[in-house]
C-alpha cells in the first residue's frame, strides 16, 4: 500500500502559475531568441559576412514545451549550410580538411544562461 500525505496548501504555486499566464512570456522568449541571433552573428567567422548576416530564429509551442530554434538561410550550391561547414569542418575539392571552429555553443552559452537566471529568479520569487 503507498500513502502520500501533505500538509499546507498551492497558494504559493497557484500565484505563480496565474502569474506565468498573466506575464507575456512569449515577449521573453523572443528576446532571447533574438540575443541569440545577435550572439550567433557576432560570432560567425567573416569571409564575406553573408553567413553572419544569416541567422534567424524560429519559436515552436508545443503542449507543455517551447523550443527556440536558430537558424541560417546561407547555404552551399548542394544546400549545405554554411554555418555547419564551419562549425563543424569541411573537405575542399582537393580533398584538404578545413578544421572546423566551434563558435555556435560559446556563443550561445551566455544567452542561456541569462534566460536560465531570469527563469530560476522567477520561480523563486514565490
Amino acid at each position: 500500500m503507498v500513502s502520500i500525505k501533505s500538509k499546507g496548501d498551492f497558494k504559493n504555486f497557484n500565484k505563480f502559475v496565474k502569474h506565468m499566464m498573466d506575464h507575456d512570456y512569449e515577449k521573453v522568449i523572443d528576446r532571447y531568441a533574438r540575443m541569440g541571433v545577435k550572439a550567433l552573428s557576432e560570432a560567425t567567422p567573416i569571409d564575406s559576412g553573408e553567413t553572419a548576416r544569416s541567422w534567424d530564429y524560429e519559436v515552436h509551442y508545443s503542449k507543455g514545451r517551447t523550443e527556440i530554434v536558430w537558424t541560417n538561410s546561407n547555404v552551399t550550391k548542394y544546400g549545405t549550410p554554411v554555418a555547419i561547414l564551419i562549425q563543424y569542418g569541411h573537405h575542399t575539392k582537393s580533398g584538404a580538411f578545413v578544421q572546423g571552429i566551434d563558435f555556435i555553443n560559446p556563443a550561445l552559452k551566455p544567452v542561456f544562461a541569462k534566460l536560465a537566471d531570469e527563469i530560476w529568479k522567477e520561480v523563486t520569487s514565490y
